[in-house]
């Protein structure tokens, strides 16, 4: 395998991941009543809309048909990838709950 081969398998696994995390954050805000297109926004206000965000929504599933996404698994998920603001909107979200 030659570098370039190299560089773009190590980019599409990150983009992989990515999508991954975005559509445990969408699923984790589904069951738990919350849009997550509106917490993103919370986070990080200054950015339009989000295509992997958009694109991990519509493959949510409702919450009646999901598996439990623990909050702990939501958050270290959200803070692997550095969406910080965004761990620290869900951490608010779920002291609400409590």
């Amino acid at each position: 395998m030659n570098q370039k081969d190299m560089e773009e398998k190590i980019i599409s696994n990150f983009q992989q991941d990515e999508n991954m995390m975005v559509l445990v954050f969408a699923q984790w805000c589904i069951n738990n009543d919350l849009d997550p297109a509106q917490l993103y926004k919370q986070a990080y206000p200054d950015q339009g809309e989000n295509p992997a965000l958009l694109n991990g929504i519509s493959l949510t599933v409702p919450k009646e048909e999901a598996g439990d996404i623990p909050d702990d698994t939501v958050l270290g998920v959200l803070s692997l990838f550095g969406n910080d603001d965004l761990a620290f909107v869900v951490s608010e979200e779920i002291k609400k709950r409590k």
